[in-house]
């Protein structure tokens, strides 16, 4: 999974949460991505039946680490020129604590994955995310490229 999706799905997410509407947007991008690796993936319903709920936690784990501890983090590392080199050394072992347990929920999924769907499969699910995450990106510029136009 590309690093930069999440931070700008939790912003998009985030940045709709504001509106009565955003728990809906979330749930549409979830249901869309569900749709679009079944289908990348051609799981049959019993690979489903396993691969989802791996999958599934995993991306809790993910992203309550990168919304708890990333957050945290990057909001103290805009402060960058606050703070002393002891502070700057304690967010740095912050983060790297952070990526690392990232890559170990990564190694996780490709083992717990294994028992479930053939090596084709986790590969092609690599793909079918980086695929996702361009068109997430994509339909999020256009959104912004057309609320820019109606403005002006």
């Amino acid at each position: 999974m590309k690093k930069i999706f999440i931070p700008i799905l939790i912003f998009f997410i985030s940045a709709s949460s504001f509106a009565q509407g955003g728990e809906k947007m979330k749930e549409r991008i979830r249901a869309q991505k569900i749709a679009f690796i079944t289908d990348k993936l051609n799981l049959t319903s019993d690979e489903a039946q396993g691969f989802w709920p791996i999958y599934n936690a995993y991306e809790e784990t993910v992203e309550n680490i990168k919304s708890v501890d990333l957050r945290a983090i990057k909001m103290a590392m805009r402060k960058g020129k606050d703070i002393s080199d002891k502070q700057a050394d304690e967010l740095l072992q912050k983060l790297i604590k952070a990526e690392e347990e990232i890559h170990t929920a990564k190694l996780k999924l490709v083992e717990d994955l294994k028992e479930v769907i053939s090596s084709k499969k986790i590969i092609r699910l690599k793909g079918a995310e980086d695929q996702f995450n361009k068109m997430l990106l994509e339909r999020l510029r256009e959104f912004r490229e057309k609320r820019n136009k109606n403005r002006n």
